[in-house]
């Protein structure tokens, strides 16, 4: 009975396609989700996927020359939900859904892979113009405002070539009026750097030696609160960065799951203090963070630190043999989500009780 107080992972429906699929994402203010990925002759695919009630049936679909790695519709308002890809060949594109002859904005980001990529809606929070950032294999991290053809509005490079890290993850925080915001970046050898784009300075870097492969910030339109990194080796970090102290840094609290990398983190929409992680054995893991009691000390110099919070698991469910390689909650419905795995199959999920946290 105990476990049935718990949430549960629900699989409510799976549908299993003829391509790799690498991303799936909600398309806001609606019961229909994209999914994108790249068939066996290396070009691109997306298709666009309803919920009846007969299941997922698909609506409709468009190709590329290059397999799409990620996208988002962040950087886009809610009347167009335009939808941004980057693909295998470090092309970054715009879509209009309902018209997806041409996009509505190309340009050839990187010279290499676009492994990650998040978007902002200045436009509709009233903080800041529309963003798009891009993080590569090449190693640099890209901002695009699509109102601004083929030069990023900011560039964050290695300072060598040799140097270069191959950039996993990217993610927008803190832009909660027109002058704040900054990106965090995960590389491949476990660097979490935070770029602030009003000084267009790095503003914190930390090493936790394994590879970044997911980040997100709990919101992206409030001060900055507490940002979760998922990496190789079974690995979470959730930092609490409202106060950082000078030498040492944010609070984190650590825990380990899905005994293998940690694909993904997707912080739940309604509520900012649970979220999703997914796991390269076809798990998924439910957490909810609970702050300390004083989340500010002073040490002995009366400097302030910030007190890191636990991590408790809610509810853990394995749905497929192969890792877990997206996951998105649906912003309209509590509870609702899609995910999609190596196995080439994409399963619509329910989470029930999500409403008593």
């Amino acid at each position: 009975m105990e476990a049935l107080q718990k949430p549960q992972i629900i699989c409510h429906s799976e549908k299993v396609i003829n391509y790799s699929v690498h991303d799936v994402k909600w398309i806001p203010c609606s019961a229909k989700f994209v999914a994108l990925g790249g068939k066996a002759n290396g070009s691109g695919i997306a298709e666009i996927y309803t919920l009846t009630t007969e299941g997922i049936e698909k609506v409709s679909e468009f190709a590329t020359r290059d397999h799409f790695k990620c996208s988002t519709f962040e950087a886009s308002s809610l009347r167009n939900r335009h939808l941004a890809t980057g693909d295998f060949s470090g092309r970054l594109q715009v879509w209009d859904l309902e018209d997806t002859i041409w996009p509505v904005y190309k340009t050839t980001a990187h010279t290499s892979i676009i492994n990650a990529i998040d978007g902002v809606a200045g436009a509709s929070a009233g903080c800041g113009a529309p963003e798009i950032v891009t993080g590569s294999r090449d190693g640099t991290v890209m901002v695009w405002d699509v109102r601004q053809k083929d030069t990023p509005v900011a560039k964050f490079i290695p300072s060598t070539e040799a140097s270069a890290r191959d950039c996993w993850s990217v993610a927008f925080g803190n832009s909660y009026n027109n002058e704040e915001r900054v990106i965090a970046a995960g590389y491949d050898n476990g660097d979490i750097k935070l770029y602030d784009l009003k000084t267009m300075s790095l503003r914190w870097s930390k090493c936790v030696k394994n590879g970044v492969v997911g980040l997100q910030f709990d919101r992206k339109n409030i001060p900055m609160n507490k940002l979760v990194a998922t990496t190789l080796e079974s690995k979470i970090f959730c930092y609490d960065v409202k106060t950082k102290h000078p030498k040492k840094g944010y609070a984190c609290v650590t825990e380990k799951a899905h005994a293998s990398t940690v694909w993904s983190v997707k912080h739940l929409p309604q509520n900012r203090e649970i979220f999703m992680t997914t796991g390269g054995a076809g798990s998924l893991c439910l957490w909810k963070y609970t702050y300390p009691n004083k989340r500010v000390e002073q040490d002995a110099d009366g400097i302030p630190y910030g007190v890191a919070g636990e991590l408790s698991n809610l509810q853990n469910s394995t749905l497929s043999e192969q890792p877990i390689s997206s996951f998105d909650w649906c912003v309209d419905k509590l509870g609702l989500a899609v995910c999609c795995s190596f196995d080439q199959t994409i399963r619509i999920l329910i989470v029930t009780k999500l409403n008593l946290y």
